[in-house]
Formats: C-alpha cells, structure tokens, sequence
C-alpha cells in the first residue's frame, strides 16, 4: 500500500519596481542627455554640410519589470511490502522580463517652426543674464544686433566678423553685470499689464562702473538722461529710448556653431561644406563662439562626440568656453517661443 505527498512551496510573481527606481532614473536620465547631446552635435555639423537637421524627441518611457518564481517538492512514502520503495522529487523555475517601451517623436510642422525657427523672446535672453550667465556669451550666442551694432553673421558664401563695437558693448554689460549694479524686477499694473524692467543701481557703485555705464550708453545710442529705455524686437532702435535687440532663433545659433566647426580639408577644398570661420582669416580665431574638432581617428577625453561621413567631430572636455556655449545653446531649447507673447521689458539706467 502506498501513500503520496506533494507540496507546492512557492509559486507566484512579485514586483521589482520600488528597487529600479534609484537606477532607473539615472540610467535614463543619463542616456537621454548623453543622446540629446549627440544630436544636437550631429545637426550642427550636418548644418555645415548644407543638410537639413532632424530632430527626434523621446516621448515617452515605459519600463516594465516582472520577476515568477516557483518551487514544488513531492514524494512518495511506500510500505514495507511495496515494490516500488520511496522517492523525492524537487523542482524550481525562475523568469525575469524586462520589456521598456520608448516612443520617439519627429519634430515637425508648427512645432519645429516655433521651437527651432522662431526668434528668441528678448525677454527670455534677459532673464538669462540674470539667472547668472556671463551676459557677454549670452549675447555674442542668441542676439544678432542691438541698435544697430550687428553680431558675426554666416552665409554661404562665408562669414562676416562682428562690429568691434558690438564686441565692446559685450564686454561693457559683462563688467556691469559683475558689480552687481543690474537686475531685474517685474512692475505690475498699468493698460498693458506686468512689464519686466532692467535696472541699473545709482547708489554705492564705483565711477569706474558709472563711466561703464556712460560708455555703454554711448555705444548703444541711448539717452544719457533717459531713465527707462524701452525693450523692442528688432535690429535698429526707433528712437534714442529704445533698446532694439535682434535675437537669433536656435536654427540660426545652430548655423553660426556650425560655420566654426572645423572640418576636412580636402571637403573644404572640393566644395562640399560652406566657408566658416576661417574665410575671415586670424579674426576667426579671436571671436569664435565655439570649437569643434575633427579627426579620421576616433579622439579620446570628450566632452560630446559623433561620427559623419566616416570622421569624428567633438567638443574637447577641457575646453570649457566651447562646452558652456553648447550647454547654453541646448539650454535655449526650453526658452524658444512656444505659447503667448509675454510683455516686453523696460530697461533702466541712471542719468548722470
């Protein structure tokens, strides 16, 4: 006579999710900016090139995670007379599944148009000086003229060098912005709402800082007595109250990195990229916004790195001035127009 036992010690499936969270995030994090990073650098030198740029957002991330276990044990106990005898038998079966999903989304139409295409608000590259970038990089990037005084600009046929005296009125807000004798602050009230004003201090600054201020005045056209100069879109001013600034969309700062990006001697010579910075000889060197290099060997210590027609382009990690303009130019992405226009700024600056 025999008797038998089974037992079922463990079957079932248990989440993993709460333990990926940590290396999750990261990880995609990670992998998103590294890839951002990638093709934003790949447009540029494709933009050298004279091929349009392809932008491929990721939508949407979906992990999923699922970890079955199952264990069984059984036997049977026989009696003394029985042929068969005992036996034990054990078992076990484990499955772990991974399955993410990623949806990328092209930008185009409308999107691409107001995100890639559309100027800069002024107001947007102001608040960006106060935030605590060097106001000189962010202007020499995203304003192509100020009252008149015009920024580097590229064609096909090559590049034009800035004014010298944009590049002083440059070096005259950075000084300014230094001392601490500028800021901003929003205004409420009035017909036409809140109105962001830039001001200057009077009160316990330097005569150095004060004669800046004078000189920038100058350079820019503004009225010495004028306590309030106006914001407007434009490359001339209307009036000796006005600051027009010209701002550059991220389609055209994408252009100007790339006409500073090197390339391929022999692609230069036979025509297949358009003339950058060095159709402008030494001064190419001196004002360049960013450097670019490129190689047929694969480089090593890089900031951003991308593979075109069978040679490498990077960013070196140390070179810190061409990393931060690259960051700033991928940070410019979140400010590019993309809903209602905000009330332009009013600029104030002391009277002497």
């Amino acid at each position: 006579m025999g008797i038998g036992a089974c037992l079922v010690l463990c079957c079932g499936c248990k989440s993993i999710g709460p333990s990926t969270v940590p290396r999750d995030r990261f990880d995609y994090s990670a992998s998103i900016s590294e890839s951002w990073k990638r093709q934003t650098l790949l447009n540029i030198i494709r933009l050298r090139y004279l091929d349009p740029p392809t932008f491929v957002d990721v939508g949407q991330i979906v992990a999923g995670y699922t970890l079955e276990a199952a264990v069984n044990a059984g036997g049977t106990l026989s009696s003394a007379a029985a042929v068969q005898g005992n036996y034990l038998s054990a078992g076990g079966a484990a499955r772990f599944t991974d399955r993410p999903t990623i949806t990328y989304t092209p930008l185009t139409g409308p999107k691409f148009i107001r995100s890639l295409m559309s100027p800069l608000p002024p107001e947007s590259v102001l608040y960006t000086v106060q935030s605590g970038w060097p106001a000189n990089a962010v202007f020499y990037s995203a304003v192509g003229a100020m009252n008149g005084l015009k920024n580097q600009e590229t064609t096909i046929d090559g590049m034009t060098p800035p004014d010298p005296k944009f590049l002083r009125a440059l070096e005259l807000l950075r000084k300014i912005q230094l001392t601490g004798a500028v800021g901003l602050r929003v205004r409420q009230g009035g017909s036409q709402g809140s109105s962001t004003i830039l001001t200057f201090q009077t009160k316990d600054i330097t005569d150095e800082t004060l004669a800046d201020i004078k000189e920038l005045r100058g350079l820019l056209r503004l009225d010495p007595n004028a306590t309030e100069i106006q914001i407007a879109f434009g490359a001339t001013a209307s009036s000796d109250r006005e600051l027009a600034l010209q701002t550059r969309s991220i389609l055209h700062i994408m252009m100007a990195m790339a006409a500073q990006a090197e390339v391929p001697p022999e692609d230069l010579a036979q025509g297949r990229v358009s003339p950058g910075y060095e159709s402008i000889g030494a001064g190419g060197e001196a004002t360049r916004l960013i450097r670019i290099h490129s190689s047929k060997s694969k480089p090593n210590d890089t900031y951003v790195l991308v593979q075109f027609r069978d040679h490498w382009f990077w960013i070196d990690d140390r070179d810190l001035r061409s990393k931060r303009a690259f960051s700033f130019m991928m940070m410019l992405f979140t400010l590019a127009e993309t809903g209602d226009k905000e009330n332009l700024p009013v600029i104030t600056i002391p009277a002497q």
